[in-house]
């Protein structure tokens, strides 16, 4: 059996930023996943807006690593090809005690290092969208907030450890933790996996994994959003994000465009037990109804697509949890919330840090270039759009999903990438097909046939 030098337990967002960070020194990598694919947990529902961390709490590890990982997410997206938009954002205050804070909260803005906000009033508030409801008083803009991509963030960070010569280990549910001397055994559902340092980036199951290292000091709970994703046709109503003023209780609903050109709503925030409850709520939806009638009352005239609902791993103190044990040879990175979209390459390098008094971390010679993703985003040229690569690859002119203009020839890159997809879902979140107003239903059976002879054929990993 290999032993590895460093396995990293999580194939979501932080786990695949981990292992990639990981992968470009000299050590030998393992990436353990539960799931059949990469970023198919908590990642999959994030809100992926790129944050400034302007709201983050000050002097937290979790303000500083977020304000960090927001620029090399910036500057990672534009050598991969990953789709931001600089959208920007806008706070919005309803009543006079949340006008009241707005000050503080610029305030606060500034003690995060970030210095772009402006305190403004209901006037330009709706000057820059006409078609909020009736009752701002007023409100504050972070310009430099983001809508991204997080599918393709994940699969970006998780192709590019593989390139570097990480293992990746789909179907490998850690079930105990056997420890000796020289090295740690994860038992696992898909076989042994043996390593001389374990990195815990298992996301909502983080305490239970760091439960088998002997400890007892947090626990996750899986705090359910619920969302609404509008069609298209909605997205002139909302030209930036639109945020409530922050409260005690927490961030609030919001309103967003997303990178494929539709509305989203929500989320809600509802603390469960059940870490697997990924379903909506009849009384979840109609709290986020009876919020979007009074933040954007138009936009309920607008069709819906989808309603969907993430678990983020809430626990019980307001920072991130990242810790080494020396003697365990563990490395804890836990209690990570939404912000891990942004933050998660900062917190790579945090992890690296930590380990670079026990490990060699230096970043090998010659790596390989990063991988150029496919665009999934609205506002950048899709290949349907492309005269040339439609002339070079005809693939590339054939639809096959019409709702969200996806050609075979996106199907077919998919399924012969380094880390292809396990199903028609890990299909949609690398193609957008089935994604759009159907749902799946006009192209689904086409596409479940165009798997069957495709799924075997090609991809890999190492």
């Amino acid at each position: 059996m290999t032993t590895y030098d460093v396995a990293v337990i999580g194939g979501g967002l932080v786990g695949a930023a981990i292992a990639r960070m990981l992968g470009g020194t000299s050590l030998t990598v393992a990436l353990v996943e539960a799931r059949d694919d990469v970023g198919d947990g908590t990642s999959k529902a994030n809100t992926a807006i790129l944050h400034t961390g302007f709201d983050a709490t000050p002097s937290t590890l979790e303000a500083r690593l977020v304000a960090r990982g927001y620029t090399m997410l910036g500057d990672y997206a534009k050598a991969t090809g990953i789709p931001v938009e600089r959208t920007g954002a806008l706070l919005v205050a309803w009543n006079d005690e949340q006008l009241a804070t707005l000050p503080a909260l610029r305030a606060k803005t500034e003690r995060n290092g970030y210095l772009e906000c402006e305190l403004v009033s209901a006037a330009d508030i709706y000057a820059s969208v006409p078609d909020l409801g009736t009752g701002a008083l007023g409100g504050m803009t972070v310009p430099g907030e983001s809508i991204t991509c997080t599918w393709t963030t994940n699969l970006a960070l998780a192709t590019d450890a593989v390139n570097r010569g990480v293992t990746l280990l789909l179907g490998h549910r850690v079930m105990a933790v056997d420890s000796t001397p020289d090295a740690v055994r994860l038992v696992c559902t898909g076989g042994d996996v043996t390593a001389r340092w374990v990195v815990n980036a298992a996301g909502l199951c983080a305490d239970t994994v760091d439960r088998l290292f002997g400890h007892e000091r947090f626990t996750v709970t899986p705090r359910r959003g619920e969302l609404f994703v509008f069609d298209k046709a909605a997205r002139p109503l909302v030209p930036c994000i639109v945020l409530p003023v922050p409260s005690k209780v927490g961030k609030g609903v919001l309103v967003s465009p997303t990178v494929y050109g539709n509305v989203m709503l929500g989320p809600t925030a509802e603390d469960l037990d059940d870490r697997t409850a990924t379903g909506t709520s009849p009384e979840g939806l109609d709290f986020l109804l009876d919020k979007g009638r009074a933040l954007l009352p138009r936009l309920l005239d607008e069709e819906v697509t989808a309603t969907y609902a993430g678990l983020r791993a809430a626990i019980d103190r307001d920072d991130y949890l990242i810790d080494v044990d020396p003697a365990r040879r563990y490395v804890l990175v836990g209690g990570i919330r939404s912000t891990g979209l942004t933050a998660g390459m900062a917190i790579a390098e945090h992890v690296g840090s930590l380990l670079s008094g026990h490990l060699d971390v230096t970043p090998r010679d010659e790596l390989p270039d990063p991988p150029r993703m496919p665009n999934l985003g609205e506002a950048f040229p899709r290949p349907y759009q492309d005269a040339a690569a439609i002339a070079a690859d005809p693939e590339y002119g054939r639809v096959v999903c019409f709702c969200e203009r996806v050609t075979m020839g996106e199907i077919r890159d998919a399924y012969t990438s380094p880390i292809p997809p396990a199903d028609l879902n890990g299909l949609r979140r690398r193609t957008r097909a089935m994604n759009g107003r159907c749902q799946g239903f006009y192209c689904g059976a086409q596409l479940r046939d165009l798997v069957e002879t495709l799924g075997g054929t090609g991809g890999g990993h190492a």
